[in-house]
């Protein structure tokens, strides 16, 4: 009996051989089970990809693998739409104001973020728990390769920001130079061939561990060198001509596009072989998916792994009439593709759920079997990833999923302060001026006449019927002498031009206590007499002047509940040198005047005369001169009447009345000294704290940084620059791959480092909408299923309270922490149009009050 028992084992072993080939058998079913409880994880991370100017139609084959096999998220969005803040947010999973990344620069690989942030990526999790990790490619814009971050048991990272050739990589610590040699050197081909060649050597080596990989490839990044065979492909590349293509001037929106107008024709030509160039360097990206999934293939491993294909963040070409860039809170700036496939993922399917790259740490931490951490502000999509099928014929409906339909996206420096830990907000601008003011005169404080004892200021209906604010003066003189202003102004001024206005009485500041005893006669003069500039660097500036590039401001009055854009003509447009700085003309300008500046004119007799207001005010008289100084540096037509009017206010200046103002004496003590005053005294809209000694002392401190740089730029002889914007140059040197630049150079300002921005952005089945509020109190409102280019800024639909939900939901995903306080369910809003959906009848919350002030 037992010799057949061993018989027929023999047998059975035997056919089992002939049955299985030896690369084919069975393999252990314990080994099958670890399998499949940890599977492979590969990121692939593309620089700069939009998905709405039509990136994703040049790469055939990752749509191919990712779409067909795989399920796409058409509503992928990122909460920060620059770089270094982006990336931040996908390795830890949080939002920019808990991993405080603001800007490419600052905090971006920082020693603050290595010991606060870096230890809590998702690769640290991973790795703790077996996975093999390994990264390639870019990491954050910063990085100088001197360390390899905690937690990648692998790293080949890029030192600092985006290349093809001629860049550093840290290879486990040691830093390895290359060149400009294809492919070899290639950046895209070369992080393909070492991913490729790192997993086939884990699997070999260790079989039963998984892998977790990123391949952070630098295209579409500029310097947008493509690969030799790609070089003469899509040559009428022309998807980046959206409707909103050179949509310019935008006098609804904030500054920067109050600013941009039209496109010259270079930069439309420029726009199309940039768009052609991102397109081609693409393609070695589409290469490298192509590859990864053959080697998936090969080794078995393509069933057991999931692959997520994004962007750190979208771009724009020419929209707006911005050449080229990113960080704007508009679609084609923060939607990017987002693709998935692996196990029990449904293939060739199309998601519209909300996802965000906040979600993909917590993503890759839930593949893996962990649990979300409390601090990570994203959450994990593999819950949306599950079949809607019925798991039996009797369950005909499924309950719906539970998902976000709002989230926050964010842009810039936190700018007001924090107190005990508490914010203290600074949101005192947001209503159009007429409003605040209509609510602050309500109070009964201002509705008492100004011989109340104690009284700083007064509600006082002007001629037209509009309510001002006045603050008052000693014994009623000051209702007085507003009522005589009224009277003898066409146009009533404005609530901070009020603020100039002086008393009857004649000015009589003593600050002879404030000089030390037994000084020179020379030593006593006012420090207003010296100038910031010397005779030496002021001649410097003005021969920069003549070199710089004219640019025209056009005159434009928006939405009341915004700030207007106020400036001279415009000029001929062939001397533009800039992007799309076209002008308007005046033609609210008198025929026998020349309207130099919003405040002054030159006159028919060649004399200059300004509104009241400069004349009258020492502040009015600085803001102006300031003002003009600016102008005189980036206005090479108007120059010559600048300087008149420059040399009038000159012989013009009135007397220094402002006693209550902080006065600089760094001749004298070379420290800052105050003079009364207090908070009673300031305007209603304006935070006592902001007036302080040392908020004052950190805004002097900006402004003389500010003029370095300018004497920095005159040294350089550097004539592409912009008060305020962020420009770029560009000639036929830049691009050293084919296809070239042959049409010469130019310089466009299209960005700003300080446009810091807050914006709700909310899809769900009744709405679909993008509401900002910007540092400069502006506001910004689209509807995107009426406006889905985002053409019409309709904050003016809108009533005050909608704004007030707006506000504080907003509001509520700024100071969110973890996923339970940043992942909201939007309540019911209706908006303008009178949609029979929704309301604020179940609203509890608190109402905004920040234009009280």
């Amino acid at each position: 009996m037992a010799a057949r028992l061993l018989l027929l084992l023999f047998v059975c072993m035997t056919l089992s051989e002939a049955q299985f080939p030896s690369g084919q058998r069975l393999k252990p079913r314990i080994q099958r089970d670890r399998r499949n409880i940890r599977p492979n994880i590969i990121l692939v991370l593309t620089d700069d990809q939009d998905v709405e100017l039509g990136s994703m139609q040049a790469m055939n084959k990752t749509r191919r693998i990712m779409e067909e096999g795989g399920t796409f998220f058409s509503n992928a969005f990122v909460t920060t739409p620059m770089c270094c803040p982006s990336r931040s947010s996908m390795l830890t999973g949080k939002y920019v104001h808990n991993h405080n990344t603001y800007t490419n620069n600052e905090n971006c690989s920082s020693l603050s973020w290595q010991r606060q942030h870096e230890p809590r990526t998702f690769g640290v999790y991973l790795n703790g728990t077996g996975y093999r990790t390994a990264f390639f490619g870019k990491y954050l814009n910063e990085y100088n390769g001197s360390y390899v971050p905690a937690g990648w048991r692998e790293w080949l990272g890029l030192v600092k920001n985006s290349r093809f050739y001629n860049y550093t990589l840290s290879r486990n610590g040691v830093r390895e130079k290359h060149g400009a040699q294809y492919p070899q050197d290639y950046l895209t081909d070369l992080i393909t061939a070492e991913s490729i060649r790192y997993f086939r050597s884990s699997k070999r080596v260790y079989p039963h561990r998984p892998v977790l990989m990123v391949l952070s490839h630098a295209a579409p990044h500029g310097p947008e060198d493509s690969a030799p065979q790609y070089s003469n492909a899509f040559p009428n590349a022309s998807q980046h001509i959206t409707p909103s293509y050179n949509y310019a001037p935008n006098p609804d929106k904030h500054w920067i596009m109050r600013y941009t107008g039209p496109m010259r024709p270079i930069h439309m030509e420029f726009t199309n072989v940039l768009q052609r160039k991102r397109l081609q360097t693409l393609l070695s990206v589409d290469d490298s998916m192509e590859k990864l999934h053959n080697m998936l293939v090969e080794t078995g491993e393509l069933e057991n792994t999931y692959i997520i294909y994004t962007s750190d963040h979208g771009y724009h070409i020419g929209q707006f009439g911005l050449v080229k860039g990113k960080s704007m809170p508009y679609e084609f700036d923060i939607r990017v593709p987002f693709y998935i496939r692996g196990p029990n993922v449904e293939q060739g399917s199309i998601n519209p759920h909300m996802v965000l790259n906040i979600d993909l740490a917590p993503t890759i931490l839930d593949i893996a079997g962990l649990d979300t951490p409390a601090d990570m502000d994203g959450k994990s999509i593999l819950s949306l990833l599950d079949t809607d099928k019925p798991a039996n014929r009797f369950q005909v409906t499924r309950k719906p999923k539970v998902w976000r339909d709002s989230f926050l996206v964010e842009r810039g420096k936190l700018l007001h302060p924090r107190v005990e830990g508490k914010e203290v907000s600074q949101e005192e601008n947001f209503l159009p001026k007429h409003q605040r003011v209509k609510d602050l005169c309500q109070r009964a404080e201002y509705q008492t006449p100004c011989q109340q004892t104690g009284q700083k200021w007064q509600c006082v209906e002007d001629a037209s019927g509009k309510l001002r604010l006045f603050k008052c003066k000693n014994e009623g003189g000051g209702t007085k002498a507003f009522q005589r202003g009224v009277v003898s102004h066409q146009q009533p001024i404005s609530i901070k031009s009020q603020l100039y206005l002086p008393s009857s009485d004649a000015c009589n500041c003593d600050f002879s206590d404030l000089l030390p005893t037994n000084v020179r006669p020379s030593i006593t003069r006012s420090f207003k007499k010296k100038s910031f500039f010397s005779k030496k660097k002021f001649k410097a500036v003005k021969s920069y002047s003549r070199n710089r590039y004219s640019r025209s401001v056009f005159e434009l009055n928006v939405y009341p509940g915004n700030h207007s854009v106020v400036g001279g003509a415009g000029q001929n447009e062939s001397q533009d040198e800039f992007s799309g700085m076209g002008g308007v003309e005046d033609a609210a300008a008198p025929s026998s005047a020349v309207k130099v500046t919003h405040r002054c004119s030159i006159l028919s007799n060649a004399s200059v005369k300004c509104d009241t207001g400069v004349y009258k005010s020492l502040q009015a008289w600085k803001d102006h001169k300031l003002h003009i100084d600016h102008e005189i540096e980036t206005l090479q037509t108007k120059i010559k009447n600048l300087r008149e009017v420059r040399g009038h206010l000159k012989k013009s200046r009135p007397l220094e009345c402002d006693c209550n103002k902080y006065l600089y004496k760094a001749k004298l003590k070379k420290k800052l000294r105050f003079r009364g005053g207090g908070e009673g005294g300031l305007h209603p809209f304006r935070k006592g704290g902001a007036w302080n000694k040392k908020a004052w002392l950190q805004k002097e401190q900006k402004r003389r940084k500010k003029m370095r740089k300018m004497i920095k730029r005159i040294r350089n002889n550097d004539t592409c620059s912009m008060p305020g914007l962020t420009c770029f140059t560009h000639d036929n040197q830049h691009w050293h791959t084919p296809p070239l630049w042959t049409l010469g150079s130019f310089c466009a300002c299209t960005s700003a480092n300080n446009n810091t921005y807050w914006c709700l952005r909310t899809i769900n089945e009744t709405h679909n909408f993008l509401f900002c509020e910007f540092a400069t109190g502006f506001l910004e409102y689209f509807d995107l299923s009426t406006d889905p280019y985002q053409l019409i800024n309709a904050v003016g639909s809108l009533d005050r309270t909608v704004l007030n939900q707006l506000h504080v939901q907003l509001m509520e995903l700024r100071g969110c922490k973890g996923h339970k306080q940043c992942n909201p369910r939007t309540r019911s809003v209706e908006l303008a149009g009178g949609r029979a959906h929704g309301g604020f009848g179940d609203y509890r919350g608190p109402i905004w009050d920040g234009w009280k002030g």
